[in-house]
């Protein structure tokens, strides 16, 4: 399973920031990393300077080798929030595909 994270010009990508959430993103996707060939994480800061409420954006697009890459977004107010958000959804999505794929 490879990991590529990806930041816009105002959010700092530095290794401690990959290093987090490359692990949040293993352990909360351990149970289908044996289908999961590739996660894409993109942060951004729609604002930039400017200050907002939900201006931090995280998408979270995951590839397997049976299915359509599966894509999540969620904006909030820190990156974390964003990316647990977006790591919600992507488990719910991947769980729910996975058990149809069974149904069949």
């Amino acid at each position: 399973m490879k990991i590529q994270i990806n930041t816009d010009k105002n959010i700092e990508g530095h290794e401690r920031l990959e290093a987090y959430f490359s692990g949040e993103l293993e352990k909360g996707l351990k149970r289908f990393e044996d289908k999961i060939t590739r996660i894409e994480v993109h942060f951004g800061d729609e604002n930039g300077e400017k200050f907002s409420l939900h201006d931090k954006k995280c998408v979270i697009e995951v590839r397997t080798t049976k299915l359509q890459p599966t894509t999540a977004t969620e904006h909030a107010e820190t990156l974390e929030k964003a990316f647990s958000g977006a790591l919600a959804k992507v488990k719910k999505s991947l769980t729910t595909s996975f058990e149809k794929m069974k149904a069949y």
